[in-house]
Parts: C-alpha cells; sequence; structure tokens
C-alpha cells in the first residue's frame, strides 16, 4: 500500500480508508504476505479493471497521436 499511495500521489492514511473496498469488491487481490507486509495485485478477470487498462490504453493512444501532430504543425 506504501508504494500504491506513493506512485498514485495519494496519501497513505486516505489510502487506507477506501483499499479495503477494493479488496472486497475484486478490483485488487492479495497475492502474498512477507513478514508484516502484504502484496496485492489488480485482478486482471475483473470487468472494472479490464476497462480501466482499455481507457488507459485509448487515453495513451490519443496523447501519442495528439504529440505527432504537435511536430508536424512544428
Amino acid at each position: 500500500m506504501t508504494e500504491i499511495a506513493r506512485e498514485s500521489n495519494v496519501s497513505y492514511n486516505l489510502l487506507k480508508t477506501f483499499f479495503p473496498q477494493f479488496v472486497k469488491s475484486g478490483i485488487i487481490v492479495k497475492t502474498r504476505r512477507i513478514g508484516k507486509s502484504d502484496y496485492f495485485k489488480f485482478n486482471m478477470e475483473n470487468s472494472f479493471v479490464q476497462n480501466l487498462i482499455r481507457l488507459d490504453w485509448i487515453l495513451a493512444k490519443k496523447n501519442i497521436i495528439k504529440e505527432k501532430e504537435e511536430i508536424i504543425v512544428a
């Protein structure tokens, strides 16, 4: 959770409040426990996660196309 908070620019305390809902809804699944640390990953079989990944690809492609157009115009 610490890494997720750091990489997403969300405070750890805020993440702790809604993270259990992600686990309960099946968006995130626990993979293992090492020492006192639990490790999680996206549940790639969850339809919400699949749509989120599709959205990310669409936005990334639009950004690439926009950058190419700016280079051509310049």
